[in-house]
């Protein structure tokens, strides 16, 4: 075996879906973590190669929930540790918040869920080589922490991914979601399709058809650069 990464994820059912797929393809073993369901989180990251923090129907800013307030905190322990970070969705913006930015609804309250369009910056072209469509669900956005670079923009939303120093990258969207995953939110959180900007459940499965393959692909490539892996 390669060594073993670590995966939070948020509640009881959360899957870690393509993405532990792909890091056991690629040799890794796996060391999945609920701590809003009481798991602790590594005093270090001795034992870890890398981290990645998925989504959740909870918001970076609950300070009120214990688990959330110190998994906030615990990141700072994988930054400075050196070792590959990545957060998801969620992930990304209790990143953000351990770097010291906001996160915030949009300024009119619209969401992505669906297939949304984004394309690379300047800074982003070894990591996006063209613009994409990419799953979303998400209602809060995030301000690019202090010291983060870009990687690529969205319309609705304007940070969709970014760096911080060499190796921890936090991106918007879902590239974990296998179709399973994405039936059970399309059915157990069909109320948030009513929601402002939120793709109907047809427009949803007929985009991920022409859309989801590029997605394993850019997936793929991006956690073999993550983990340095020729």
């Amino acid at each position: 075996m390669t060594g073993k990464i670590l995966l939070v994820v948020h509640q009881e059912t959360s899957n870690p879906g393509r993405v532990a797929r792909q890091l056991r393809g690629l040799g890794y073993s796996l060391d999945i973590r609920r701590p809003s369901g009481g798991d602790p989180l590594p005093a270090h990251m001795n034992d870890h190669e890398g981290a990645v923090i998925f989504g959740g129907p909870m918001s970076a800013n609950d300070d009120h929930l214990d688990f959330v307030r110190a998994e906030i905190d615990w990141i700072e322990t994988v930054l400075a540790s050196g070792k590959p970070y990545l957060g998801i969705c969620l992930g990304a913006q209790m990143m953000v918040r351990t770097l010291g930015s906001e996160v915030r609804l949009h300024k009119d309250e619209m969401v992505e869920i669906g297939y949304h369009r984004i394309k690379p910056t300047v800074s982003g072209r070894d990591f996006f080589n063209k613009p994409m469509c990419v799953y979303q669900w998400h209602k809060e956005g995030f301000e690019l922490p202090d010291g983060a670079e870009l990687l690529a923009s969205g319309e609705r939303f304007e940070n969709q991914a970014f760096k911080y120093g060499d190796n921890a990258y936090g991106i918007q969207f879902h590239p974990e979601v296998t179709n399973s995953m994405m039936m059970r939110w399309l059915t157990n959180a069909a109320h948030m399709l009513e929601f402002p900007g939120a793709q109907p459940h047809v427009d949803q499965v007929r985009a991920r058809r022409r859309y989801d393959g590029e997605t394993i692909r850019w997936l793929d490539g991006f956690l073999r650069m993550w983990l340095k892996i020729a």
